[in-house]
C-alpha cells in the first residue's frame, strides 16, 4: 500500500509536468513569449523536484539493498522526520525489514532447535564439501565417540585413522558399513550410514556414526553361549560313557589277571592304556564343566559401593601374592568418592582375573609393576584401568584374547577374559584392551 502511494506521487508528478509543458507548446505556438518566460521557471522546478525525488528515493533504495546485503535487519528508517513523498517508501522499508526480521528469527529458532536436537542424540553426525573435504560440522556426539576436538578437513583424519578415513571416502549415498575405529586406547565397531545433498552448486556429504560394538559383542556371546551349550552338552554326553565303560573294563581286566598268562606285557600295557582312556575322558568332561560356567551367569545382586572398597578388597586379598614375588602394586583414585552400582563378588572376579593375568605378563620384568586406577572418562562411564609394565601382546591377539577357548598362556584355558568380558556386558558395560610389545598392557572396564 506504501509503495502505491509512492508510485501515485511519481505518477502526479509526471502528470503535472506533461500539462505543463504542454501548456507552455501551446503558448510557444501562439507566440505569447511574454507567459513563456513564467513558464519556463515552473518546468525548470518540476524537473529539478523529480530530479531530487528519484535521488533521494534512490539514496533510501540503496541504503535498503546494503541492509538486506548484510542481514542488517535492525536498521530502522525514520519516517517522522522523512520529507512527506518519502515517508510512504519508509515506511514500506520498515515492514519489509521488520517481516525480513521475523523469517531470520524463526529460521535461527528451528537451526537452534535442530542443533540441540542432533547434540542429543547418540549418533554422530559429519558433513564436508565433496570437492575440498572441508568439514561444515560435526556434533558434540562425534567428537566424543572419535575423541576427536576439531577436524578441519575429512583428509585431515587419515592422519589419525587411515583405515575410517577409506571407508568413509569410498562410502556410497544411501549405503551402509560396518567400519573400525581406532583411538589411543583400542578400537570400537562403527556402523557408517551416508548421503548427499547439493546446495549453490556444491555437493555436500553427510556421514552418520553409531557405536555398534555393545550390539555385535553382544550378539557375539549369545552366539558363543548357544554354541557352549550344544558343545558341552554333546561332549559331555559323549565322554561320560566312555570313562564309564575304562572303568568297566580295568575292573574285568583285574579280575582276569590271574587267569591269563602274561608274560608278553600286554595286560600291563592294556592296563596303561584303559588308565589313560580314562584320564583323559575325565579331563574332558572337567573342561566341558568348566566352560558351561560361562552361562550359568544370568543375573546380577546390584549394590552400590565405593570404588576405594572394591580396591582395598583386592588389594587385601592379592597382597601376598604380590610381596612374595616382589610386585609393586600402585593405586590411583583422584575421585575418593567415586561409586559403581555393580555385583561385587562378579567384579572383584573380574579385577582378580586381569591383576592375575597382569601378574603372570610381568614375571619376567626385573621390575614389576601393575597400576591400578579408576577414573570418569568423558562421556560420563566410570572406568576402572589395570595396566602392567610387561611384554605387551602384538596387534594380532587384541581381537582374540576374548573369544572362548583362546589362551596366550601354555597351560591356559581360555576361559578368564571371555568370561570378564561377559560380565561386564550384564553390567551393561564393556571391556577393551590396550597393548604395545615390550610396553605393556592396559585392560579398560567401562561400567
Amino acid at each position: 500500500m506504501n509503495f502505491r502511494n509512492f508510485e501515485w506521487r511519481i505518477l502526479l508528478r509526471v502528470i503535472l509536468l506533461f500539462i505543463t509543458l504542454s501548456a507552455a507548446s501551446f503558448i510557444f505556438i501562439q507566440q505569447w513569449y511574454v507567459y513563456l518566460l513564467i513558464a519556463a521557471p515552473v518546468i525548470v522546478y518540476q524537473l529539478i523536484d523529480i530530479f531530487r525525488f528519484q535521488k533521494k528515493a534512490q539514496e533510501e533504495l540503496s541504503e535498503f539493498v546494503e541492509s538486506v546485503h548484510y542481514r542488517d535487519f535492525s536498521r530502522y528508517f525514520d519516517v517522522k522526520h522523512a520529507p512527506i513523498e518519502l515517508q510512504p517508501l519508509r515506511k514500506g522499508f520498515n515492514e519489509i525489514n521488520t517481516t525480513f526480521k521475523v523469517i531470520s528469527k524463526e529460521k535461527e529458532t528451528q537451526y537452534q532447535y535442530l542443533q540441540k536436537i542432533l547434540e542429543l542424540v547418540d549418533t554422530g553426525i559429519l558433513s564436508y564439501e565433496e570437492e575440498t573435504g572441508n568439514v561444515v560440522w560435526m556434533n558434540e556426539s562425534l567428537k566424543r565417540m572419535m575423541q576427536l576436538p576439531y577436524l578441519k578437513t575429512i583428509h585431515s583424519l587419515a592422519r589419525r585413522d587411515d583405515g575410517l578415513y577409506r571407508e568413509i571416502i569410498a562410502l556410497k549415498p544411501g549405503a551402509s558399513k560396518i567400519a573400525s575405529a581406532h583411538f589411543e586406547r583400542g578400537s570400537f565397531k562403527v556402523l557408517i550410514s551416508g548421503t548427499a545433498f547439493q546446495t549453490e552448486g556444491r555437493i555436500y556429504k553427510l556421514v552418520a556414526f553409531q557405536n555398534v560394538n555393545e550390539a555385535l559383542d553382544e550378539t557375539e556371546s549369545k552366539a558363543w553361549q548357544k554354541l557352549l551349550s550344544v558343545m558341552t552338552h554333546e561332549i559331555m554326553n559323549s565322554v561320560a560313557p566312555i570313562s564309564s565303560l575304562a572303568d568297566t573294563l580295568k575292573h574285568r581286566l583285574q579280575q582276569s589277571v590271574t587267569s591269563l598268562n602274561d608274560d608278553s606285557g600286554s595286560l600291563d600295557d592294556l592296563e596303561l592304556g584303559i588308565d589313560t582312556i580314562k584320564r583323559r575322558s575325565e579331563g574332558l568332561l572337567k573342561f566341558a564343566e568348566t566352560y558351561r560356567n560361562l552361562n550359568k551367569i544370568t543375573t546380577l545382586n546390584l549394590k552400590r559401593v565405593f570404588v576405594r572398597d572394591l580396591f582395598g578388597n583386592l588389594l587385601q586379598l592379592m597382597q601376598p601374592t604380590l610381596e612374595q614375588k616382589n610386585i609393586e602394586l600402585e593405586t590411583i583414585l583422584k575421585e575418593t568418592d567415586l561409586q559403581l552400582e555393580i555385583d561385587v563378588n562378579l567384579v572383584e572376579q573380574v579385577l582378580i582375573n586381569l591383576v592375575v593375568n597382569a601378574i603372570e605378563a610381568i614375571k619376567d620384568n626385573p621390575s614389576p609393576k601393575i597400576v591400578l586406577s579408576a577414573y570418569v572418562a568423558s562421556n560420563h562411564r566410570s572406568v576402572i584401568k589395570i595396566a602392567d609394565n610387561g611384554n605387551g601382546m602384538p596387534p594380532e591377539l587384541l581381537d582374540k584374547i576374548f573369544v572362548p577357548f583362546f589362551s596366550t598362556k601354555k597351560n591356559g584355558s581360555g576361559i578368564g577374559l571371555s568370561l570378564c568380558k561377559q560380565i561386564m556386558m550384564l553390567h551393561k558395560g564393556n571391556v577393551h584392551v590396550q597393548s604395545a610389545e615390550g610396553e605393556g598392557t592396559a585392560f579398560f572396564l567401562q561400567f
